[in-house]
């Protein structure tokens, strides 16, 4: 994959989330917060961005959410492929709600 190539995976990528993000934060605000890992406020100005703003955001070069695991047991619990699959998950998203909402820059 070339640079150009990698560069529009990223913008087409932004754009689907932000769509996501607003449709779930419309539907469901307290859920998606929860879901997307992100504070009230942030899921404000998401909601009220404009398709203008959402197309600008998307445009970035650089990606706009970011995986919410970094360290080796939740990941280990996402991935788990034992019979019962809903116990580890459910501990991975126990584990991951506990974790700081990101701070607004």
């Amino acid at each position: 994959m070339t640079m150009p190539e990698m560069l529009g995976e990223i913008k087409e990528l932004n754009l689907t989330y932000l769509m996501l993000a607003q449709q779930m934060i419309r539907e469901d605000k307290s859920a998606a917060v929860y879901r997307l890992g992100i504070s009230q406020q942030l899921a404000d100005i998401l909601a009220d961005l404009t398709p203008g703003q959402v197309l600008k955001m998307a445009g970035a070069n650089v990606l706009l959410c970011r995986m919410r695991f970094d360290d080796r047991l939740i990941l280990g619990l996402l991935t788990s492929h034992g019979k019962e699959r809903a116990m580890p998950q459910s501990h991975a998203a126990i584990l991951l709600t506990g974790r700081p909402v990101e701070a607004l820059a």
